[in-house]
């Protein structure tokens, strides 16, 4: 036998043969590379070799009864190569890009054939992401972003049902692709995002309802409070749902202040952001889900995060701002002139009234000299 494998690679190195057969499969798969034989013949021999040196990985002979694989120097077949003992056709499992190469298959008997197949293997594509750019978004349309990364000789691809509506090609190896998509809020049209190659493709399927909220820090609502005061943020529900799970953050850092599931029967607060500005401030409406802030300080100012999770996803965010009770109150008054034009008038009150009004009836030393923030029902001082 070992005379017989001289000889075959005496005939590789003195015949190119040219490749019969191009296989293409995808990494992790399992790839068989056929004889064409119905049944080895008693006579037959076998041989199966793998790249540029010819390696011997395979080898059948009926007369001396061998039906046998063999790993190359390196180790990277190990267990991954079986034979069939009745056609000769040699499989490959769990197959890698390093298996990729020319297969040569020889059988000698009767006649002597031979055919290389040329194997090439690709890398799993990735399931398409998709995400939505807030920076891009409008109180109308949604722009959306679907990606992929390292990946090499792919398409990238949006669709509107079956219709395509744009698409990227690469052949570059390892890099990362993007595909914009604008959809308006209220659309009921079908659309996904696949990524294909020659091989294979990988769909991920939009949902409007889930994806396209209203971006926190982009769309929500502005809340002014006093200092010393209480306010609540509301989350719109009349009830709490019993797959609903809703969470309040606080802050560029998100951190957490309060969860409410009524599955896991969760109805909690969290005071323990690091500097512990909410300790005992917090308060919950296991109801609507709605939170409310006592005594507030100006160290509580700042973006609300509230999240719903439930059938539909929804989120908004709340920009709370709290002013000084001892700072000046400006209001801007727009009077139009006999001319025509428009006269502005800044006018000044000197104090916060509310604060004026809450002590005046207690304590005499609160109360001070500006009219505007006299209580209406303190009696006039009898005069001598």
């Amino acid at each position: 036998m070992k005379r017989l494998f001289i000889s075959l690679l005496l005939f590789h190195l003195l015949y190119q043969g040219v490749v019969s057969e191009t296989v293409s499969v995808m990494e992790g798969d399992t790839v068989t590379l056929h004889t064409d034989l119905t049944e080895i013949h008693q006579d037959d021999d076998i041989l199966w070799t793998f790249g540029a040196n010819n390696s011997l990985i395979a080898e059948i002979s009926r007369e001396k009864q061998i039906f046998s694989t063999f790993n190359v120097s390196d180790g990277r077949f190990g267990d991954r190569l079986k034979l069939d003992n009745q056609t000769g056709s040699l499989t490959i499992t769990n197959i890698t890009t390093q298996h990729a190469g020319d297969y040569k298959l020889d059988i000698i008997g009767v006649k002597w054939s031979s055919k290389t197949l040329r194997v090439s293997i690709s890398a799993r594509l990735p399931v398409p992401t998709i995400t939505r750019d807030c920076s891009s978004s409008s109180s109308s349309s949604c722009s959306l972003l679907c990606s992929v990364v390292n990946v090499s000789h792919v398409t990238l691809s949006w669709y509107k049902g079956n219709s395509l509506l744009s698409s990227i090609s690469v052949s570059d190896l390892s890099i990362s692709l993007s595909l914009p998509l604008e959809v308006e809020y209220q659309e009921k049209n079908s659309y996904s995002c696949v990524i294909n190659n020659t091989i294979t493709n990988q769909t991920t399927h939009l949902n409007i309802t889930q994806l396209c909220q209203p971006c926190l820090g982009v769309f929500g609502e502005t809340v002014s409070v006093m200092e010393g005061d209480s306010v609540t943020l509301n989350t719109d529900l009349t009830e709490i749902h019993e797959d609903n799970e809703i969470v309040w953050k606080f802050g560029a850092e998100s951190f957490l202040l309060a969860e409410i599931n009524r599955e896991k029967q969760i109805f909690s607060t969290y005071d323990n952001v690091p500097d512990e500005r909410f300790r005992d401030r917090l308060k919950l409406d296991n109801q609507t889900g709605s939170l409310t802030i006592t005594n507030i300080t100006t160290q509580h100012a700042g973006l609300y995060k509230l999240e719903i999770a439930g059938v539909k996803w929804s989120s908004k965010t709340f920009s709370v701002s709290v002013y000084d009770q001892g700072l000046p109150l400006f209001c801007i008054v727009v009077i139009p002139s006999a001319a025509g034009s428009l006269l502005i008038v800044s006018v000044v009150i000197c104090c916060i009234c509310r604060k004026c009004r809450k002590t005046a009836l207690t304590k005499e030393e609160d109360r001070t000299d500006s009219a505007l923030c006299k209580p209406a029902n303190k009696e006039h001082e009898t005069k001598d």
